[in-house]
């Protein structure tokens, strides 16, 4: 492949907020380790946005969790993964990097193997297999070459249930220098002034904030009633920043509502404690040393087949790698304010409680820890991948005989 200075072009799928942060980090990471600048497209958010995506579609149209919310917009995500496949294959990319939300983009990376049979594709964010429905491990390999995993154990698992190759890269959040600071701070001793912190954390996808938000705001109106001194700060994505400032704007404590990414951070290294939504944010919590409650609320269909379908012990990422129950969790009918106002003074002061779960994020962080940093191994693997197809495509075809 020549190198020179032509563009490398990748074609990306990232659908909610986590993963385009992950993608953006792995682009800068293409570009510094290739030599070459980086030509984008597909699907993505700000972040990739301002590294030159124009995405083909609002990335939010794709970032939809629950059954019956899916079965709700099929017809137009069928609609959207036509059209993506369709404008990746004709672009013609070195690679195609999907990202997360394996219900779409390994749909998209399915059509494009099948359109464009040349094009390398990488999936980053290893499908939960491991989880649920392990039969999509072995259903990958057709269509996905590799896959980078954020945790220590999905290599492994993705050899066990026979899907493609995996490699652990680490996880972007545990080298980010914004929750490396957030961390010194919490373990400096964080908010030393009298009246707590309280940091809550509803999801950014309009359906769990909205399923969220209500029992967030009786859990305040608990707290306050029970006589606690506290602030409330609610750190939010763009998208869904007017839904939590409506539905907030009644509450026993107005909370702050934080959009700037710098302030976010600011208020992890202050918080006391936080009421979080299960998923990535998770990870970050854990990371910065925020002690925590994780929470969940699905939809009807999904309370139905959960049980059936799910066969991890925890739902909490913390809790799966520490390899023991360091977040207590609740979900559907368990998520009560009542409770959950009981149970935030006992993190938000100096009790066993609040030391346990220290001791189990100290644990997270070791783990997901690597010596480089998670978006430049991911983008080796990308590049050795480029690179071999491109050997392969370029060698001369066998002697055949006469």
């Amino acid at each position: 492949m020549n190198q020179g200075s032509a563009p490398l072009r990748i074609a990306i799928v990232a659908g909610e907020e986590s993963g385009d942060l992950l993608g953006a980090d792995l682009v800068r990471a293409l570009a510094r380790q290739s030599g070459r600048p980086v030509e984008l497209v597909g699907v993505g958010g700000r972040h990739l946005h301002q590294l030159g995506l124009r995405s083909l579609f609002d990335p939010a149209e794709i970032a939809i969790m629950g059954f019956s919310a899916v079965l709700q917009s099929l017809p137009r995500l069928m609609m959207r993964i036509r059209q993506t496949a369709k404008a990746i294959a004709a672009a013609k990319p070195d690679c195609l990097i999907t990202i997360d939300v394996p219900d779409f983009s390994l749909r998209v990376a399915k059509r494009v193997r099948a359109d464009a049979p040349d094009i390398p594709t990488v999936h980053y964010v290893c499908p939960s297999v491991w989880a649920w429905r392990p039969g999509r491990a072995i259903e990958m390999r057709p269509y996905v070459d590799h896959i980078l995993c954020l945790l220590p154990f999905e290599p492994d698992e993705l050899d066990r249930l026979g899907g493609p190759a995996g490699t652990f890269v680490g996880h972007r959040l545990a080298s980010d220098p914004a929750i490396r600071d957030a961390a010194l701070s919490q373990l400096g001793g964080g908010n030393r002034g009298g009246v707590r912190k309280l940091l809550l954390l509803p999801g950014s996808r309009r359906g769990e904030v909205s399923r969220l938000l209500p029992v967030f705001g009786e859990t305040v109106r608990a707290l306050k009633s029970a006589g606690h001194a506290f602030q409330v700060q609610i750190p939010t994505v763009p998208h869904v920043a007017q839904l939590v400032m409506d539905a907030t704007e009644s509450w026993a404590v107005k909370p702050e509502v934080i959009l700037d990414e710098a302030h976010k951070w600011k208020a992890f290294g202050e918080a006391d404690a936080a009421l979080a939504c299960s998923g990535t944010v998770a990870l970050e919590l854990a990371l910065a040393r925020v002690p925590f409650i994780s929470v969940y609320r699905t939809d009807f269909i999904a309370r139905l087949l959960g049980p059936l379908l799910i066969k991890v012990w925890s739902a909490s990422l913390p809790n799966l790698i520490a390899g023991w129950p360091v977040v207590p969790e609740y979900f559907n009918q368990y998520v009560r304010p009542e409770l959950l106002a009981r149970l935030l003074p006992r993190l938000w002061s100096d009790t066993p409680t609040r030391l346990a779960q220290r001791q189990g994020f100290a644990q997270v962080a070791e783990a997901l820890s690597t010596s480089t940093p998670s978006g430049e191994l991911a983008a080796k693997v990308v590049l050795d991948l480029v690179r071999r197809r491109a050997g392969a495509r370029t060698s001369p075809e066998p002697l055949r005989k006469a």
